[in-house]
């Protein structure tokens, strides 16, 4: 079993959700107020350079991990417990349909008897965990029971990446799981409680966009495309001549010239929306369906001027940003402009630190 815990374990003692992508680290610390309300204690970004995490792999251990300390020392959290994940494409998962009733240890065994049949690598070479979802729907008696199992290699990595700022890692688990539990607070906000609504959550990241199609808690399908922000650098540099660390800030700053919008965003903004309508097309050829009720957007460039609009024009379905601090109670260290801009940058980090309240 893994041995920093698990990869579905809940810790109820504070803990800070980290979330370790392409271009940045990020981080977000939640607490609860007096009226069980969640309250965002803290959140903070560190960009990190090219090439020092790359297809989720940690190129630049010792680069990386001064970046996470810088992130800890600018948030301001004296919490060292944290909660991590891996990129899905490091993950093996499978439901498993089990007899109910098993002991911890016939359950145990079990899971290692049928995980051999479908991760191609020894058991000894993998972190295996388990989480009972519930009884089957489909045979009486029996529970659905969901298996993990990633490269130990994979997760003593991040987990060494954490101790080596400080941090004390107790929880791992799998980035898109980790999304699809911030952006479920935001599907509740829709109408009938996004009850049977059929949402495409789109994750627009650095160089990578991820599409998972979501009813009732169930994902239907999932997606990866190579198309993402980092490709909106390039134009800026290929544009004004900018370097390529020079054109990041400048397009974080939102400080350049006066014909940015019409030359660069507005293009870069209609190939991205025509990504999203691609990526759906790809849905409904492979599916039964034909239309999706929500397609929301998050991750770095989520929030660019025109992008719902050009997204609702080119696939005719309702579009929204997500925020994931939406609802929340803003702690007095957070500075709510600044946040506002960025939260959609935030989903998997706010999923990982909602971890603490999911025993």
């Amino acid at each position: 079993m893994i041995s920093l815990g698990s990869l579905f374990s809940r810790e109820p003692a504070p803990m800070l959700g980290i979330d370790i992508s392409t271009s940045s680290v990020k981080l977000v610390e939640l607490s609860r107020n007096r009226s069980g309300e969640l309250v965002l204690e803290r959140c903070a970004m560190e960009p990190l350079e090219r090439g020092w995490i790359v297809d989720g792999n940690i190129e630049k251990f010792d680069e990386v991990a001064d970046a996470l300390r810088r992130l800890v020392r600018k948030s301001g959290s004296r919490t060292r417990q944290v909660a991590l994940a891996l990129p899905a494409s490091a993950v093996i998962t499978k439901k498993i349909i089990l007899p109910g009733g098993l002991s911890d240890k016939e359950l145990e065994a079990q899971v290692e008897s049928e995980a051999n049949q479908y991760i191609p690598f020894s058991l000894d070479e993998v972190s295996l965990d388990f989480c009972v979802i519930g009884p089957s729907a489909t045979s009486v008696g029996d529970m659905e029971v969901l298996i993990a199992a990633s490269r130990k290699e994979k997760v003593s990595d991040r987990q060494g990446l954490a101790e080596a700022a400080g941090l004390k890692p107790v929880v791992m688990d799998v980035e898109s799981y980790a999304s699809r539990l911030a952006a479920g607070r935001v599907i509740e906000s829709l109408p009938n409680q996004g009850a049977d609504a059929l949402v495409a959550l789109f994750e627009l990241g650095s160089l990578t966009t991820s599409m998972q199609v979501i009813r009732n808690d169930e994902v239907l399908y999932e997606r990866d495309q190579a198309f993402g922000g980092a490709q909106l650098t390039q134009l800026i540099v290929r544009q004004y001549g900018f370097s390529a660390d020079e054109a990041e800030a400048k397009k974080r700053s939102g400080e350049l010239p006066e014909d940015y919008r019409q030359a660069v965003l507005d293009p870069f903004v209609d190939t991205l929306a025509q990504e999203v309508s691609r990526a759906l097309q790809f849905f409904f050829t492979s599916t039964p369906f034909n239309k999706v009720d929500h397609i929301l957007l998050a991750g770095g460039s989520a929030a660019l001027a025109g992008l719902t609009e050009a997204v609702t024009q080119q696939t005719s379905f309702n579009c929204m940003v997500i925020n994931p601090f939406d609802t929340m109670e803003m702690g007095s260290s957070v500075q709510a402009r600044k946040i506002s801009r960025e939260a959609p940058a935030y989903l998997t980090s706010t999923g990982l630190a909602l971890r603490r309240f999911h025993q």
